[in-house]
């Protein structure tokens, strides 16, 4: 797994977070090729510089904001509920 990807990324998931987003990024086979934890102000700066893909987060108020960003950018932005966010976490909350 690398930390600068060389590979195109296809899939983006962003776990939303108060001041840090935990963002995975996956190739067209899955496999993950990135693997960061950014501060908000770098989400919009880093995935301005990226192909537009596919970008998936759960549902909520700073959500929506961000996916309307990402839009701009042309990236293909996707909200879930959070009932189908959970079967993904792996913590206790």
């Amino acid at each position: 797994m690398s930390q600068t990807p060389s590979t195109a990324i296809a899939v983006i998931g962003i776990d939303i977070g108060k001041n840090s987003f935990h963002v995975v990024g996956h190739d067209t086979r899955g496999a993950i090729v990135l693997r960061q934890k950014w501060s908000r102000g770098q989400v919009e700066a880093r995935l301005a510089n990226m192909q537009p893909c596919l970008i998936g987060m759960e549902a909520c108020v700073g959500a929506h904001h961000l996916s309307r960003k990402l839009a701009s950018l042309g990236h293909d932005a996707r909200l879930m509920p959070a009932k189908y966010v959970r079967p993904y976490s792996k913590g206790p909350k």
